[in-house]
């Protein structure tokens, strides 16, 4: 299927149901479909050809997602923007991928006009809410357009996003990503949320849309659901979204949801409507994934995957957090479920040769959810990609039972005297202490050592704990080897726009001046 065929078949199945919805606004997909076609024609009227990057600058809004479906369906690719970058950021990444349409919300007007003069590939710069300065409103740019789906074809393997890599400092990689891998995506998806066929679907979108959330709302709306839009990842409004609407899916990082667990109110709300609570893009704490099925209910399903192998490489289902009717063990808890239906997984050594069941190596993914590649950069894809099989950087073993288990990323392994520490497994211990917030364990250069292990803490508001516990604990549970050497407790640890822990952030004042090598 065409990335644009799963919105057509929402529309198909529930032409006069809510598609989307914030505040008071609700589009029906009878009115987001034929104003996804107007935009479609207009681009396709202008020109661009197949492939054209096409890029949205907006806070969350039901309008701003509509022309991310009107560009697909002109098949053009989608370079996503996150508002809540800085300026600078998202100027590198509308020229690097060489963008060439641009559609922005008013506010950001100022900030879009201030770097212009760096964008001279842009041909068109389209307000979606209004008119500012010398561009083109979305009004007058679907003035006299069609309203009928518009006669385009589609190839499986035309590129139809352009995503950034997780970088943090200089320009990240663009993943190319095809109708073949985000169909793969969706498709995982919907095999792991079941529905019945009179059940609704809700899904609750909190982060921007036009970044990455757009796309795990893609399997809600194939189903003919209505995707719920906030503006901003606020608790208190999230919590009452989830009641008003009977919110059955939604997808939030670990730091938010330890965020929510940590309100002295939230086990007096009402989560009784969700189905899926789906979390991923960094590790959680088994003792606070444990706290969640707590207050959220029989609910949480995990989600591992990359930019390059799209959310589903393994998926962790609500039942498997039980064993015989009890939630699980901490080990099965820190797993990140078995592997996906469409896909083939091994574990390789440094050599490129597969690991021994329950031994520890690279974790290699083939199949259709694989990314075409990285934009403009074949040395770097060659690097990825060998032989068919992409090399995600993470280090990880399957064990017994068929569960994929992450021990950290490739780069994050510090290694002290001779001995790898993965982070992950001694934040696990970390996190464990009621007093603890958050943490990020990383390696600080040691002259005996080389690399000495380090956890940074932020702590509960209100909560003490001293250095020497945390580092009893982990001495107790993992050894004197894998055990901090020293914590430095912090307000707050620094993240991203979509709250992943920076741990590049964090290393770096430690490293000033010095070479870190992995």
């Amino acid at each position: 299927m065409a990335i644009i065929d799963f919105f057509d078949r929402g529309w198909q199945l529930n032409p006069r149901g809510i598609a989307y919805v914030m505040d008071e606004r609700a589009f029906t997909y009878q009115e987001a479909g034929t104003l996804s076609c107007r935009i479609a024609h207009a681009l396709l009227a202008s020109g661009f050809a197949r492939e054209t990057k096409a890029a949205v600058w907006s806070l969350n809004d039901p309008v701003a997602w509509t022309c991310v479906l009107g560009a697909w369906r002109a098949a053009l690719a989608w370079v996503p923007i996150n508002p809540r970058s800085s300026v600078t950021d998202n100027a590198q990444l509308l020229d690097a991928f060489d963008c060439e349409v641009l559609f922005f919300q008013q506010a950001f007007w100022p900030a879009i006009e201030s770097i212009l003069p760096q964008l001279p590939k842009l041909k068109r710069v389209v307000c979606i809410d209004g008119e500012a300065g010398q561009t083109t409103s979305l009004e007058t740019l679907i003035s006299g357009q069609p309203e009928t789906v518009p006669d385009v074809r589609y190839e499986m393997d035309d590129v139809v996003a352009v995503q950034p890599t997780g970088g943090t400092t200089g320009t990240p990689k663009g993943v190319m990503n095809t109708h073949r891998s985000l169909q793969t995506f969706v498709a995982h998806a919907m095999m792991a949320c079941h529905y019945g066929s009179d059940e609704p679907a809700v899904f609750l979108a909190a982060a921007p849309m036009t970044h990455s959330t757009g796309l795990a709302s893609l399997p809600c709306t194939a189903r003919g659901g209505t995707t719920v839009i906030l503006k901003q990842i606020d608790p208190v409004g999230l919590c009452d979204a989830i009641e008003r609407h009977r919110v059955t899916e939604l997808f939030l990082p670990p730091t938010v949801i330890y965020a929510l667990l940590s309100r002295p109110d939230i086990r007096t709300r009402d989560f009784s409507s969700l189905r899926y609570f789906l979390y991923g893009a960094s590790p959680m704490s088994a003792e606070k994934l444990r706290e969640a099925i707590e207050v959220f209910g029989p609910v949480m399903i995990e989600f591992y995957g990359q930019t390059e192998c799209p959310g589903t490489i393994a998926i962790m289902r609500p039942d498997e957090h039980f064993v015989s009717g009890r939630i699980a063990d901490d080990k099965r808890l820190s797993s990140c479920g078995r592997i996906s239906p469409l896909i083939r997984v091994t574990i390789m050594d440094d050599a490129g040769h597969p690991c021994a069941a329950g031994v520890a190596g690279e974790i290699c993914v083939s199949g259709d959810l694989l990314m075409k590649g990285y934009y403009k950069a074949p040395e770097k894809t060659a690097e990825t990609i060998i032989d068919g099989w992409l090399h995600t950087g993470d280090i990880g073993h399957l064990d017994a039972d068929g569960y994929l288990h992450i021990t950290d990323r490739k780069k994050d392994m510090i290694i002290t005297g001779g001995f790898n520490v993965y982070p992950s497994e001694v934040e696990q211990v970390i996190w464990s202490h009621p007093a603890v917030q958050d943490c990020a364990v990383i390696g600080v250069p040691d002259p005996k050592w080389g690399e000495a292990v380090k956890a940074v803490v932020e702590l509960k508001p209100g909560q003490a704990v001293d250095a020497g516990e945390l580092i009893a604990l982990c001495k107790e549970r993992l050894g004197s080897v894998q055990a901090p050497k020293s914590v430095d407790f912090v307000p707050s640890l620094p993240r991203s726009p979509n709250g992943k822990v920076l741990k590049k952030d964090i290393r770096a004042p430690y490293w000033a001046g010095k070479e870190r090598v992995i």
